[in-house]
């Protein structure tokens, strides 16, 4: 059996389309996934669904499926993505309309049931120490990291595109691979490769060079036009971790073993929904320029619980920023921080920051602080403003913001709590 070609076409929701669509186009891949969530990213998208039923999935779903699906629909590749967000269905609908506008024929699937905000009010959060139930009305969302079931049922099913909500990173990789091979989900030893696969491969560009790069001690070539990565797995679940040709950056033992250890708490016990893997003992080998063998993961069986994240209200943040330059500029920069920390007492301001940025003769004042209140974070701008005539000579190029603070807490929920979906919808269908 040849090896399974997996590539990453996006590791965060802001991450470069155009490696993305080379990788579309020359990496003849069997599957392309775009891992684009996070704490943050849910949380916000949660809130632009509560503002518009028909959103809250990724702002850049519709560039990328334009740039990819052309190549993707030549070479038969399928996507894998957790665009999703918020609102996998309107995500699918929309999906929908880009396919048929490209004239292709392709059918496209949705996993649904990571929402648990339904039945979470019981649940104690690890930063709060209450329940989920004392958020009351701030809370704006609950979801589970789920597991590859979903996932695999849809490609099951036929689909060419996979749209998912809250799943876990490593599962939009290894629900492919237990797919393609026929892998049983009691064997931990290739779950626990395949999760490793999807954790080298998820943040994208981490382990072709970005995020690696250091001048001078790290050096990455041609780091401006840096490739996305794929793997060529093989059916016991050991691979080779690559780019394309052409394309800047590196892959390296060095770059592997980087990626291998980020977020990773215990590498002996790295908890998955599908599988408790082990990366102790993998080993990585240069077998080529830009190609590095992969072996010696593991796997265990599951805890039986799944990590929810909850996002809550939790304030606003008002800023305002004012820069002074020239001779003691720093010192004016330093009195106007001393009259904002007199000015800004509000009982309802929580914390406050002033930074001062810059050099002896250009400094620039920052001024943050977290308020209860909507008004009062608008007041820390309006007082760095009123620094133009009421504070120190030749302060300039003021800005300021308000923006809502939205706070993550995390719990864990019994994987049997958490009831998934997927469900398959061609062309034509409506949205579900």
């Amino acid at each position: 059996m040849k090896p399974f070609r997996i590539g990453c076409g996006a590791g965060f929701q802001g991450d470069r389309i155009e490696p993305a669509t080379d990788l579309a186009n020359r990496g003849a891949l069997d599957v392309l996934v775009f891992e684009c969530l996070a704490e943050r990213t849910i949380a916000l998208a949660q809130k632009a669904r509560l503002d518009d039923p028909n959103g809250g999935y990724d702002p850049l779903l519709e560039r990328r499926l334009r740039a990819t699906l052309p190549g993707c629909a030549k070479h038969g590749t399928k996507i894998i993505t957790n665009m999703g967000a918020a609102n996998p269905r309107a995500a699918a609908k929309k999906a929908r309309a880009i396919v048929a506008d490209l004239g292709l024929s392709l059918k496209v699937a949705t996993v649904t049931g990571d929402d648990v905000s339904d039945r979470i009010a019981d649940f104690i959060l690890d930063e709060t120490h209450q329940p989920a139930s004392a958020l009351g009305q701030r809370m704006v969302s609950a979801n589970a990291y789920i597991g590859i079931f979903g996932i695999v049922e849809a490609l099951s099913q036929g689909a060419d595109i996979v749209i998912c909500g809250r799943a876990s990173d490593p599962a939009l990789f290894l629900a492919p691979l237990v797919h393609h091979f026929g892998w049983a989900m009691d064997d931990y030893e290739k779950l626990g490769r395949g999760t490793l696969i999807g954790h080298l491969l998820e943040c994208s560009a981490q382990i072709t060079g970005g995020y690696f790069a250091d001048p001078g001690v790290k050096d990455v070539p041609d780091i401006a036009n840096i490739g996305f990565p794929f793997a060529e797995v093989t059916a016991d679940g050991n691979a080779v971790v690559t780019k394309l040709e052409n394309t800047g950056g590196t892959v390296t033992p060095a770059t592997c073993t980087e990626q291998l250890l980020y977020e990773i708490h215990d590498p002996a016990r790295y908890l998955q929904p599908d599988v408790v893997a082990d990366f102790s003992k993998v080993t990585f080998e240069a077998i080529g320029t830009n190609r590095v063998a992969v072996r010696g993961a593991a796997g265990h069986p599951p805890t039986g619980q799944l990590k929810v994240s909850v996002a809550y209200r939790d304030g606003w943040q008002g800023e305002g920023q004012i820069s002074y330059m020239g001779i003691n500029a720093r010192a004016r920069a330093e009195l106007a921080r001393s009259i904002l920390d007199q000015r800004l007492d509000a009982p309802d301001i929580q914390e406050r920051l002033g930074h001062l940025i810059g050099s002896d003769d250009h400094t620039r004042l920052r001024y943050t602080a977290r308020c209860t209140s909507a008004a009062t974070a608008r007041l820390i701008g309006e007082e760095v403003e009123s620094l133009y005539l009421c504070g120190p000579a030749a302060g300039g190029g003021v800005s300021k913001s308000v923006r809502e603070i939205i706070a993550i807490a995390s719990t864990l929920m019994p994987s049997d709590s958490v009831l998934l979906r997927s469900d398959l919808l061609g062309v034509n269908d409506e949205a579900a």
